[in-house]
């Protein structure tokens, strides 16, 4: 007999191993989907947030408007908001989004999220930057699968165009 120690590992010690790591991946892989569910939300809602202030921002600069509108084809506002955000300046100052205006950025919208936001409404700015809607608007940002956890962002934008953001449980 050889008095060498063979490398490797016995099938007992691969076995132990493999077992250890299907029970963490079990407990670990629900968390990680509501963290990938969380940060989805946050980048969707920064990026709202992100539209909402070049189009005012537009709006101040031009000093005529800007607005801000739910749109599928990312040329033409359809109230989608759904399938995306779209950004534009409005230099006649009518709160809508008309051919032969400017659109200034879009950010198309992600299957596993839902986004709520004035039905067939642009939020819309007039040239001091203040919101044109007599009332304050919100866009409501979720998951599609929250189960009640606080993964919900409401971003209100009030009469002078500044906009807020809150989290809530998912409803």
């Amino acid at each position: 007999m050889s008095l060498r120690r063979s490398n490797g590992f016995t099938l007992i010690e691969l076995m132990v191993t493999m077992a250890v790591l299907a029970v963490l991946v079990a407990v670990g892989f629900p968390n990680f989907l509501s963290v990938i569910r969380s940060n989805r939300v946050v980048a969707a809602n920064n990026e709202a947030l992100g539209l909402l202030s070049l189009a005012r921002s537009e709006a101040i600069r031009n000093n005529k408007g800007g607005g801000v509108c739910g749109s599928a084809t990312g040329t033409s506002c359809d109230g989608d908001w759904n399938s995306g955000i779209l950004a534009f300046a409005d230099p006649d100052g009518s709160g809508t989004l008309e051919t032969s205006e400017t659109v200034l950025r879009y950010s198309q919208g992600h299957p596993r999220l839902v986004v709520d936001g004035p039905d067939n409404v642009a939020i819309s700015f007039d040239g001091r930057g203040r919101r044109q809607a007599p009332a304050d608007q919100t866009l409501t940002l979720r998951p599609d699968e929250c189960s009640g956890q606080p993964m919900q962002r409401t971003v209100t934008i009030n009469s002078s165009g500044q906009a807020r953001s809150a989290q809530g449980a998912c409803q």
